[in-house]
């Protein structure tokens, strides 16, 4: 019977987080449209319901019914595959991030998580590089030279940008002592304790190279409209297009989760319960996300490599290597 409640437990929690974050992709794209029209002086969506909230459902029922069409020099199994490799792993991350305080459910307390792993950290590492064999196998697959110059140039981006990113979390490591997200949050119970300001240049280095790894803009390179038309989704339509974007959107709602969690105490705060303020810190770097494509040009490749092995390795090095002598003497 004990195995029988777990196993609803799971599966519950599976399916409110699965469907949580569905929903966020969707309404992500919502903000995003009403904040860019309002960046640049218009409505942004206004007609399809109040204030546009049913945009984003109309979007999904035209993209279901649109015409899948593959290229005639398309490989299509691997143009099948590639949406799902890319769209899977942004959700595999919200396995083990957590949302509030446990709760007293059936007699049991129960985590307000999927997965309590003690190795948390390193699970979303490695389940957040797995996106770029999608991107890749897609560049590769649809037979055009823009999908495959857009396949590559992602490649290129996440092995650059990867090695600053993780390195980038590696003082918080050593200053929590732990790799269980769990810990982490507990250890931010106050506003004051809040890693980011016990290390603000290693979130200031997560959060560019989270930018980057989610191939948004100013690092958006992969798709680069002006050079590339749509990069490595240019061949794709229908569904296999919308699980590309769902995809996209998940990677940044995971990255946002992430940086709420190891740098902003997670849902810890006064006066709500958890995870509202989990949401509310959210929602703020989606805004930032947003904020950055309205407000900064695209990078020139040779820019963004630079940028990445020549500035954000470096720092990322020497974070390390400071933050390690002051432990020592402090």
């Amino acid at each position: 019977m004990a195995d029988l409640t777990s196993l609803i437990l799971i599966v519950l929690k599976v399916a409110v987080v699965f469907l949580a974050v569905i929903t966020g992709c969707a309404y992500a794209t919502w903000l995003e449209r009403k904040l860019l029209g309002h960046f640049q002086n218009r409505m942004g969506p206004t007609y399809v319901g109040p204030f546009g909230l049913f945009q984003p459902i109309a979007d999904g029922i035209k993209l279901i019914f649109k015409e899948d069409v593959v290229p005639s020099r398309g490989e299509r199994i691997f143009l099948t595959v590639a949406p799902m490799i890319a769209f899977i792993p942004g959700f595999l991350s919200f396995a083990v991030i957590p949302i509030g305080a446990a709760i007293t459910l059936f007699g049991r307390e129960i985590p307000l998580t999927v997965s309590d792993l003690n190795i948390g950290i390193l699970f979303i590492l490695a389940t957040t590089s797995l996106g770029v064999y999608g991107v890749a196998i897609a560049g590769w697959s649809s037979g055009s030279k823009y999908s495959l110059l857009g396949g590559i140039r992602s490649s290129a981006q996440m092995i650059s940008y990867e090695v600053a990113y993780g390195l980038s979390l590696v003082p918080i490591l050593m200053i929590a002592g732990t790799l269980s997200l769990n810990e982490m949050v507990a250890q931010q119970s106050t506003v004051l304790r809040w890693f980011v300001f016990r290390n603000p240049l290693a979130f200031l280095i997560f959060w560019i190279c989270a930018v980057a790894e989610t191939n948004r803009a100013p690092f958006d390179l992969p798709e680069a409209e002006s050079e590339l038309v749509a990069g490595y989704h240019t061949e794709y339509s229908s569904m296999r297009f919308s699980m590309f974007m769902i995809g996209e959107y998940a990677n940044m709602l995971s990255v946002s989760a992430v940086a709420a969690t190891v740098f902003f105490g997670g849902w810890n705060g006064p006066f709500l319960p958890g995870p509202w303020w989990l949401i509310a810190k959210v929602i703020a770097f989606m805004i930032m996300y947003i904020w950055f494509r309205a407000t900064f040009p695209r990078l020139r490749y040779d820019q963004l490599m630079d940028l990445g092995w020549k500035v954000l390795f470096p720092l990322a090095l020497a974070n390390v290597l400071v933050t390690g002598i002051v432990m020592y003497i402090v």
